[in-house]
């Protein structure tokens, strides 16, 4: 009868206490004091360990996370009043949810629209070397092949095209701008070069 208790409490100690520290900060941030927090911490260790077996848990992080949410869904079905400023069902429902925001969502679509923006304004040739090596993972030589050019060419076009893509990213101004500046960077430097 002891062993199965201490490989229980093995368990316990590599698959939930190392999660401790993430369930306290999500609970500060969602709005619960310290003592709150240590009762209901207290709480599903509480249930944890009334428990006969824990074969049947695959993933010690989650069952916390869902022993916690447990805790907190029994805490405000008895209480009388619930503050508003108190988290509700609905709050605690994205515990699990590891997708992105939809801001995060809404942030890399325009950020990828800036890029490809950017990336439309440099010059066909470079344009077309910098998506080839970059997006389709060709090598130097097999471009070289392709195109009828050098490899030196080939080199300097796409660190031309990149350098050119990371200069415009890292202006403060929007897309069209952005890209207009990299098209009238492109214009001169070709000017130049011309001469």
């Amino acid at each position: 009868m002891a062993e199965p208790r201490e490989k229980f409490v093995a368990w316990v100690g590599a698959q939930i206490l190392p999660h401790e520290g993430d369930v306290r900060r999500w609970l500060g941030r969602a709005g619960w004091n310290r003592d709150e927090i240590d009762d209901i911490v207290q709480d599903a260790y509480c249930r944890i360990a009334g428990l006969a077996s824990v074969d049947h848990i695959q993933s010690g992080r989650a069952y916390l996370f869902q022993t916690i949410r447990s805790v907190i869904t029994d805490r405000l079905r008895q209480a009388r009043v619930i503050s508003i400023s108190r988290p509700t069902e609905f709050a605690l429902s994205d515990v699990f949810d590891s997708a992105p925001s939809p801001e995060r969502v809404v942030a890399g679509r325009l950020e990828l629209r800036r890029v490809q923006a950017v990336i439309q304004a440099l010059p066909e040739r470079c344009r077309t070397i910098f998506m080839m090596r970059r997006v389709d993972g060709l090598s130097q030589r097999e471009i070289a092949r392709r195109l009828g050019v050098t490899e030196n060419v080939v080199e300097a076009q796409a660190a031309r095209g990149l350098r050119l893509i990371l200069s415009a990213l890292t202006g403060d101004d929007g897309t069209e701008e952005a890209a207009r500046r990299t098209q009238s960077d492109v214009k001169g430097s070709s000017r130049k070069r011309d001469r």
